[in-house]
């Protein structure tokens, strides 16, 4: 996403549980396919190319299993128990080939139905309700860093476990990209005499 200048504008997670469940609530309400986008989003910690991409097959299980497209690394994780029975009502008479989150348009250059979502739709549909919620930083990102950041603040001892996942180095670079530096920053000046 683009600021006025022409720089990346940073988004960030959201930090607020009761915005996380009333977004849960809105998407429920309206659109069940982007209600188990946002939830598999900030349940699992995947990238949206990932997300956009999931097939029937891979969420079957118990555990959803993939391989990662930007690195090829192997990823396994739990399906969250609070939407296991909405994703299994949702994909119950869908093929395992099919992707879960589909796009309900015909593709324009290849003429096929039933292709994955692409990340400008997942873009559009979160950013539209972000701002139901006042929510003015919230893009793609969003969701993999409001994961980050709710595994960080449930115990900070899985800040190891946060830079093994994004391949940080630097601790402080795992706190930043949740958003955390931004936070003991605004503490800090708030907390001046």
């Amino acid at each position: 996403m683009l600021n006025r200048g022409g720089d990346m504008k940073k988004v960030q997670p959201i930090r607020d549980d009761r915005i996380i469940e009333g977004m849960k609530h809105y998407f429920y309400t309206r659109n069940m396919r982007n209600y188990l986008f946002f939830c598999i989003g900030i349940y699992s910690g995947l990238r949206v190319s990932d997300l956009c991409r999931l097939t029937v097959a891979e969420v079957r299980g118990t555990h959803v299993n993939l391989i990662e497209q930007k690195n090829k690394h192997a990823k396994r994780f739990v399906v969250h128990h609070s939407i296991r029975s909405d994703l299994d009502d949702y994909i119950k008479d869908m093929k395992d080939s099919d992707y879960i989150f589909q796009s309900r348009q015909i593709k324009t250059v290849s003429r096929m139905r039933g292709q994955p979502i692409d990340r400008t739709t997942a873009y559009r549909f979160l950013v539209s309700a972000g701002r139901q919620f006042g929510l003015t930083e919230i893009g793609c990102h969003t969701l993999r860093k409001t994961w980050a950041y709710r595994l960080y603040m449930q115990d900070p001892r899985n800040l190891a476990l946060l830079m093994e996942m994004f391949g940080h180095t630097d601790p402080a670079e795992t706190l930043d990209y949740i958003g955390l530096t931004q936070d003991m920053m605004d503490k800090a000046i708030q907390a001046l005499n």
